[in-house]
């Protein structure tokens, strides 16, 4: 019978895992009935023995991680998590890996630091020399103080000098390391102990003054390593191959290395299995965790804990080192019954052995993360993946990274060269988001050189024009275009790079997820659900900005099925289409932002049970605009559906401000045609103003709102549906102030001359 591969474990109820693990040897008799009856748990009354104030007791699950083979030995370890996954994810880990033959680890001694600072030194150099001359006697001293100890084997076995300059008032310090093996013992206190009895000596042969005396928790004499190598044959997962999912968690591994902000989720996931395995064993997890992070940035930039390669062979090696000091013995064993009992289920003889599991719970736990990532991000974004690891390669900066993405994943030669050719191409014709306006781009010159949906704004109507009241819409110069190839998987690919969207879409309309439903009627509706394409949508309009990106999407796409299947569709044609896909995404939308995105004009709309009319709008001089951008998603159906509870719970109410709004933007016409501006610009405030009292502006939008106002904007509101997205602000005098201070305030702004 083997002793860490229980099967269908997590299965079997709490008694028959107990069942399970006694008949294995690992629970004894007495653990086993204490565990079945709960006597384990911990009550207040033995809670308030060890700490202060207690009020009660907070209970965690402990879970058990099986399948690990280390060293050549079995082990089921014992887990105190609340986090769902991570005790299924590491025993999944540790199958995979038993079957590669296991992990396998290796440690330095079980060393601890223990600082005395020594401050009101008259001569640092006589004073070193000092503390070296007498270093036997100061060893000998603290060993004294814990003569067990060293009858165990350990004790004081070093000092170490260092002069730490600090442009304080104290002025250069003297700092004195006492290098302790505390053992199977964590040894704060044994050490504290120590630095404390040696201080005296200590100022009497430095003639300085004694300040802090703690151990230090960056435990860097206590590392740890661990490693396995895994054939790639099993790494195979959701139809991918092991190739695939080995390049895959390299890459990951390589985004952590090379990115801080990556890296701090990366090691967030190995300290879940390493934090988990410390509370088992009733060890300091905050210490554990503190050093940690301090080894991971001991290169001047914080970086993964864990290292992914390829073989030569063409496995994947897997690698972690860490500090990690802990301890088998001391009071928690006794204070809690569950760490005592955890302690007998892992069976380790040695602080340095459970030191090494910590490691290795550290790197499964990693792997286990970055395998999940990793296949997600193959089926889902393996493209897109792999482009950005590129692009990035390549050095393209924060401005042009996304565009640069974009024309490496439409080029189809996702390499480092080509992503430096195409980089030096966008440098070229790089424009300012702030300088961009309506006729860099025009609506005629986007339909003639791709198929492709415009962005829009609203200038007056939203969400009145969802309950039959008229809107006024225009275009702007962001858009989105879509390309469709040949798919060599056999399935219907889609793929939206700037936005992190690429999956393969399920053919089985019931076990489609949300997000692939309109694409999924879209196809049905055309009859070409059975057709291997990829579709690649490039937008260069924001997602859920309120800019309608959700519709150009749409249009792009109908457009560029229209040219690879050559459907001759018409506009109305491609409108009705780009409609049908809003009303999956967005439940109930009032098809302006699709219309728009279709014609690309200045439009008055209204729509009608027969179908929308539309009349094209011209006015009588440009309408300047600025558009600020919060940052903020909204989605407009939770938004949509957020006015439609206040509609249902007080329609009389709701629509007399439909009403209010309705006059405004028929009032707004005439402005516009007569070229109007002020007039306009009051409008549009006092449709904010009605905007407001159906609850759909925040924060973000009235500080944006505020500081356009505040420098010389006539009008301003939100455009969309609301709850954050964008603010449009009408300025015909100085669009570079309102600009430059959205700017300053964290917010993207950019001009567009509407007509």
């Amino acid at each position: 019978m083997s002793l860490s591969k229980i099967p269908k474990f997590y299965k079997l109820s709490v008694a028959e895992r107990l069942r399970e693990v006694h008949k294995r040897g690992l629970l004894s008799k007495e653990d086993y009935l204490s565990l079945l009856k709960g006597e384990h748990l911990l009550d207040s009354e033995s809670a308030d023995k060890m700490i202060e104030n207690v009020i009660g007791v907070l209970g965690l699950p402990v879970g058990l991680g099986v399948n690990f083979l280390i060293n050549d030995r079995e082990y089921v370890i014992p887990l105190v998590v609340e986090e769902p996954s991570i005790v299924a994810a590491l025993s999944s880990a540790a199958k995979t890996v038993h079957q590669a033959g296991g992990f396998h680890t290796e440690s330095s001694e079980s060393l601890l630091i223990g600082q005395v600072q020594l401050v009101d030194v008259p001569n640092h150099a006589k004073a070193r020399a000092a503390i070296i001359q007498n270093e036997m006697e100061l060893l000998n001293l603290a060993n004294s103080l814990h003569p067990n100890l060293v009858a165990r084997g350990g004790g004081a076995r070093e000092l170490e000098v260092r002069t730490i300059a600090t442009a304080g008032e104290v002025g250069d310090m003297l700092v004195i390391h006492i290098i302790v093996d505390t053992c199977d013992a964590m040894g704060a206190n044994l050490v504290n102990t120590m630095c404390e009895g040696i201080a005296p000596l200590l100022e009497k042969i430095t003639n300085g003054k004694t300040f802090l005396r703690i151990l230090s928790n960056l435990t860097d004499r206590s590392l740890v390593r661990a490693w396995t190598r895994i054939p790639a044959e099993l790494l195979a997962n959701k139809g991918l191959d092991g190739e695939q999912v080995r390049d895959g968690i390299i890459i990951a591994s390589d985004f952590a290395l090379a990115d801080p902000y990556r890296a701090v989720t990366h090691n967030k996931g190995v300290m879940n299995g390493i934090d988990a395995l410390a509370l088992a064993t009733g060890n300091d997890w905050r210490a554990i965790e503190a050093a940690a992070h301090a080894w991971a940035a001991r290169g001047g930039q914080y970086t993964a804990l864990t290292r992914w390669n390829k073989a030569e062979d063409g496995s994947l090696i897997g690698f972690i080192e860490v500090p990690i000091k802990v301890g088998i013995v001391g009071g928690t064993l006794k204070s809690n019954q569950t760490v005592g009992v955890n302690h007998r289920i892992l069976g380790v003889k040695s602080a340095r052995e459970l030191a090494e599991i910590m490691a290795v719970v550290g790197l499964a736990q990693n792997f286990s993360a970055i395998k999940a990532l990793a296949t997600d991000g193959i089926q889902k974004g393996h493209m897109t993946l792999h482009a950005r690891s590129v692009v990035m390669a390549a050095g393209a900066g924060q401005s042009i990274f996304d565009t640069v993405v974009d024309r490496l994943i439409e080029d189809g030669q996702i390499k480092i060269w080509r992503a430096k050719e195409i980089i030096v191409e966008v440098k070229k014709h790089q424009r300012k988001l702030k300088s961009v306006s309506s006729a860099d781009c025009s609506a005629n010159e986007i339909e003639k050189d791709f198929p492709g949906g415009h962005g829009k704004i609203i200038l007056l109507g939203e969400h009145a024009v969802v309950y039959g009241r008229h809107a006024i819409a225009a275009p702007v110069p962001m858009a989105a275009r879509a390309t469709i190839h040949p798919s060599s998987s056999g399935e219907v690919e889609f793929i939206v790079p700037r936005w992190g969207v690429e999956y393969t879409l399920n053919r089985d309309p019931a076990k489609r997820r949300s997000f692939e439903r309109p694409m999924g009627a879209m196809l049905e509706r055309f009859g070409l659900l059975d057709q291997a394409i990829r579709i690649e949508v490039f937008p260069s309009v924001p997602r859920a900005m309120g800019l309608g990106g959700s519709a150009a999407v749409a249009v792009a796409i109908v457009r560029a099925l229209d040219t690879h299947f050559q459907l001759h569709l018409d506009n109305e044609a491609v409108n009705n289409f780009a409609f049908e896909f809003e009303k999956i995404a967005h439940n109930q939308p009032s098809g302006i932002d699709n219309t728009v995105a279709t014609y690309g004009k200045l439009m008055l709309y209204t729509p009608g049970d027969d179908g929308a009319k539309i009349e094209a709008l011209k006015p009588a001089c440009p309408i300047p605009l600025v558009i600020g951008i919060s940052g903020v998603e909204s989605l407009t159906a939770g938004m949509v559906a957020q006015v439609r509870r206040g509609w249902e719970n007080n329609t009389e109410l709701y629509n007399r401000v439909f009403d209010e709004i309705d006059h405004l933007t028929l009032s707004a016409r005439t402005t516009i045609e007569s070229g109007d501006l002020p007039t306009l610009g009051n409008l549009m405030n006092f449709c904010q103003g009605q905007l407001n009292a159906l609850q759909t502006s925040s924060w973000e939008l009235e500080e944006m709102l505020q500081i356009a106002r505040r420098n010389g904007a006539l009008g301003a509101k939100l455009t969309g549906a609301g709850g954050g997205g964008s603010i449009i602000a009408l300025c015909p005098d100085d669009r570079a102030s309102v600009i430059h201070t959205l700017q300053e305030s964290g917010y993207q702004a950019m001009e567009v001359d509407i007509g």
